[in-house]
Formats: structure tokens, sequence, C-alpha cells
């Protein structure tokens, strides 16, 4: 099967790096802190550069991979005095993601430096979408763009998916959001374009995503700490699974690495019962030629691609059946955000008891206040 052909895997067919991609997804993990990859061959290292949107067969994108994998090196060096084979060097990066996927010294190198790439690719990239003449709405409109030509080729194919919407939140979603969250500003609402992918059956929700990780955005680019996973139990999801349970052994940390880590929490205005796997990826976008030639030239060093925050929910038929009724459901939901917004709008945030009772106490003036000394005289009696 071509790189070219969207292919729909089922459990049987996944392989150890698409297991590790899920995982990743799942938790909301972070690449850095992966010790090695995973890849067989260089079928699936093609297959991970272009949901990259990189083509190395492409003398730009080939130019600019090589530079950006120069400046990790200089970087290690410069900073850790790191020491790099020359044959690691002169590799190109899908040779290093290979190398990265073996054993050995040469691994930990290769490794090293496409976390430094990973890191210098993301931020010029960012730096690259602030040059360019272009707007959040034109780059709405390509990720939108881009997730339904996926999803239409894969429904058209008749892969299990029972439903599909997508769009952008309204603005009056925006400001609810904003108001509902202390902690939440502007530029930490990640959900200003988001899809919702519900399958068939749950044995078609692992597949999904590691087709979705294929097609639309690969697995480093998933912003770590962004993912909820209140449906599916990662180890005993596997463990169920005959195929799958012989993958667990060969992954890169312990099986039960979810029950220690406990970090899945859903929002805080979503029922317990509740169910989904909700992550945001930085989805790589490659900009029109036209646009890239009216930037600045500061910018052409920086590639042709660059991210858009994207949300993402996944789960099937039979759970978002059960979503629906009662607490689970989004009127449920929606009602408790409103009241919560009401609720600080008009009276602002709670004053925890004991807090209050303290203010009290020190209000008193000195004089009225017990001593230090009163108080064990007291309780000494």
């Amino acid at each position: 099967m071509s790189l070219e052909e969207s292919r729909f895997r089922p459990l049987t067919a996944l392989r150890v790096a698409d297991l590790e991609a899920i995982r990743l997804l799942l938790r909301g993990g972070s690449v850095i802190d992966w010790h090695r990859l995973d890849f067989e061959d260089m079928e699936q290292v093609q297959r991970f550069l272009r949901a990259q949107e990189i083509d190395l067969g492409d003398a730009s994108d080939r130019a600019r991979s090589e530079a950006v994998k120069n400046s990790a090196i200089a970087y290690l060096r410069r900073n850790f005095d790191f020491p790099i084979p020359k044959p690691v060097a002169r590799s190109d990066v899908a040779d290093l993601m290979l190398l990265a996927s073996t054993k050995g010294h040469r691994q930990l190198c290769a490794c090293t430096i496409l976390k430094v790439m990973h890191i210098i690719h993301h931020l010029e990239a960012r730096e690259l979408l602030f040059m360019l003449p272009t707007s959040d709405e034109d780059a709405f409109h390509l990720v939108e763009k881009k997730i339904y030509r996926v999803v239409g080729g894969a429904l058209a194919q008749g892969f299990p998916i029972v439903e599909f919407i997508g769009g952008r939140k309204n603005r009056d979603s925006l400001f609810t959001k904003l108001l509902s969250k202390p902690e939440v500003t502007a530029a930490q609402v990640y959900d200003k374009v988001r899809f919702r992918i519900v399958t068939r059956s749950p044995e078609d929700v692992f597949p999904m995503l590691a087709y979705l990780m294929d097609e639309l955005f690969p697995f480093n680019f998933v912003i770590p700490g962004e993912s909820t996973n209140t449906l599916v139990p990662f180890r005993r999801y596997c463990e169920a699974d005959p195929h799958l349970r012989t993958l667990l052994p060969r992954l890169q940390f312990p099986p039960d690495l979810e029950e220690v880590e406990r970090g899945n929490l859903d929002n805080v205005f979503s029922a317990p019962s509740y169910r989904v796997v909700h992550f945001v990826a930085d989805m790589p976008v490659r900009m029109p030629e036209e646009l890239l030639e009216n930037a600045p030239p500061a910018a052409w060093a920086l590639g042709r691609v660059v991210f858009v925050q994207t949300e993402f929910q996944v789960l099937d038929q039979s759970t978002d059946h059960d979503n629906e009724i009662g607490e689970a459901s989004h009127e449920a939901y929606k009602a408790r955000q409103q009241v919560a917004v009401q609720r600080r709008l008009k009276v602002g945030a709670e004053q925890p008891a004991e807090k209050t009772r303290s203010r009290r106490r020190s209000s008193k003036p000195p004089s009225q206040r017990p001593s230090s000394g009163s108080k064990r005289k007291k309780s000494a009696e």
C-alpha cells in the first residue's frame, strides 16, 4: 500500500510505535521524556514525516530539516559539550529516526538531537506564523480544509465513523469559557477549532487515534497536559486484546504508569459519568506559496509549516449515547457552566471559610487579641 493511500488499521495491525503514540496522546505526555523511538522501517518514518508536512524529496524541505538539525547539534555542543559521532551528525532526519529506534550510544545521540530539533522546529514555526501576513481566520480555514479532506476521505472509504462534527466555537461560547474558569486566558483557549469523531465500537477507538496521527498530526505535537481520558483504561484495554497484550512489555514505560499518575481529570463542569478521549494537537499546516512569497525576508529561513491548535474528542457510539443521559448530557454541562458564570459575575470568587475566620481574627485591634502567653496558660489549666 502506498503512502498516498489512507488506511484504517484494526487493532491487530497496530505496532509498538502506534501503541506508544496512542499512549502519549491519552496521557497528555511529552515526547521529550521518551528515551527511544520504535520505528521498524523507512515506510513508518516517511509516514511520520508526512504527518509533519515534511517531504524530504523536496529540496526546500530537505534544506530546512538540515538547518534545524545543525542548529540542534550546535546547541548541544555549545551548552553541554555533547559528543556526537560524525556518522550521526551526517545523518538526515529520516535516518536519525531509524537510528533513534535502535540501541547503543548512537541511538542516544540521535534521540537527543531529535528532541532539540522538535523544540527548534516548533518555536520557529510559531515565529513564522507571527511574521506572515495572515489572520486566525485564514489559519483556521487551512486546518478545516485539511481535516475535512482527510476525514471525508475516510468516510467515503467506509471507515467505522458514525458521526463527525467539526467547526469553530462561537464568540458567546468563548466568552462563557473565559468567564467560567479563573485560570483560563484567551491564549489558553485551545478549542477555537474543534472536531468530534464517534466510532462504531470501542475496538475502533485506538485504530482511529492511530489513523488521525498518521494523516493529520504527528504524536509529538499533541499538547502535553491537555489530554483527558475518561474512556479507555489503557492497561486493561490492552490486556483484554490478545495482540495488544503482546506489545505491552515492549513499551518504554511501566504498564501501570497511568494508575500511578492518575492525572487525567475531566473538565470541572463535566459529570463524573461523562466518558471521552479529549486532546489538543498543534496541527501542522503547510502554508500556500503565494502567502510565503509576501513574507518578510526574515521568514524565508523558517520553512513552510505553521501550527494551529485544534481540539479533538473521540469516543464510541455506545458511550456517546450514555453521555447524553442525565447529568452527563451536554445540556446539563452547559447549565452548570452558566450557573458558575452567573455567580462569578454577580458575587465573585467564594471565600474559603477558614480564610474568612482568619481575617476576622486578625481584624481585631491588638489589645483585643489573646496573647500567646494567655493561650498557653489556659491550655495548661
